[in-house]
């Protein structure tokens, strides 16, 4: 672009070329602007003039970028994101805050977290919402950097090892962390299991039928993988995505899984449910809040991460 066609450029493309790049979607891009789908046809087309690229081309249903505009989107991106927060009040007031926030976890996350999040918000923000979308995956930088949830809470080893590496490396990285609580993993079974009495060797253990509680899909966990370094390895007949589908099938089934200790005291059905220590080593877990840099010290995104440590703590002390 050269300066003459930049000193004439309105400024309302390059919304429109953000909302189209991160819909991939004329039609749900113009959904979240409230215009037409010909406006922003419009706009799009005006922009590509303007860059003199053809930025998005039409690929079956769905809208390729192209080099060029895969360059340039992070910088029009950041730079509409500091101008909203130069127009937008620095002050976040919980009692007339009327906003939603986004939050990536798994269900015995939400479990542990949600019911006293949703206390202080009905005391203290009653304008403000949670929406609680699955976490399908142990590194969700990826569902950050594209702003698809403000935070992602749960078990994040591989990527907050990563982060450590880069920082050491004396890299610039573009995520923060905070630890919210530590646990560890128990064997589960209904209570007149053959299992539940007697010790759980780990012959008997690798011996029964499993199931394996997977955000991705994936029929190999990390249970799996340390049975693996001890030359061994189980059955996993059921792999479900959610802590309470595993918890309602074992307390009725002949299966066997590993659940979070503490999650099991949430499930509304403990007592169904015996808790055998595991056989063999595992690793105690660490649950991070992991959030990108550009939400650092966005007020209303701190008076929520303040909220969530505040009131696990309390949990905790309690």
């Amino acid at each position: 672009m050269n300066p003459a066609n930049f000193r004439t450029l309105d400024l309302n493309l390059l919304r429109v070329f953000d909302e189209v790049m991160t819909e991939r979607s004329l039609t749900r891009a113009a959904h979240k602007l409230s215009l037409t789908q010909p406006a922003v046809s419009n706009a799009l087309r005006r922009f590509r003039e303007a860059m003199s690229d053809e930025l998005i081309k039409r690929s079956g249903q769905e809208m390729a970028p192209t080099p060029r505009a895969l360059a340039l989107w992070p910088t029009v991106r950041e730079a509409l994101r500091q101008l909203q927060g130069a127009m937008t009040p620095s002050s976040f007031v919980p009692a007339e805050a009327k906003m939603t926030f986004v939050l990536a976890m798994a269900d015995a996350t939400a479990a542990e977290l949600i019911p006293g999040l949703i206390e202080v918000m009905d005391r203290d923000a009653p304008g403000v919402s949670i929406r609680v979308m699955p976490l399908t995956t142990r590194d969700p930088r990826r569902l950050l950097d594209a702003e698809a949830a403000d935070l992602a809470i749960g078990y994040f080893p591989a990527a907050l090892a990563d982060l450590a590496a880069r920082t050491q490396a004396g890299e610039v990285v573009a995520f923060a962390h905070q630890r919210l609580y530590s646990g560890d993993y128990v064997c589960v079974m209904r209570h007149d299991h053959p299992l539940a009495r007697g010790p759980l060797t780990l012959n008997r253990f690798c011996a029964a039928r499993h199931m394996l509680v997977s955000f991705s899909g994936r029929s190999f966990g990390f249970i799996d993988e340390a049975l693996a370094l001890l030359g061994r390895q189980r059955r996993v007949v059921l792999t479900v995505n959610q802590f309470f589908t595993a918890g309602r099938v074992v307390a009725s089934s002949n299966l066997l899984t590993v659940l979070p200790r503490h999650f099991v005291n949430v499930t509304g059905f403990a007592d169904q449910l015996v808790l055998r220590e595991l056989p063999f080593p595992v690793p105690t877990f660490h649950v991070d809040a992991l959030w990108h840099h550009r939400m650092h010290r966005v007020s209303a995104q701190e008076w929520l991460r303040e909220t969530i440590s505040t009131r696990l703590n309390s949990a905790v002390d309690a």
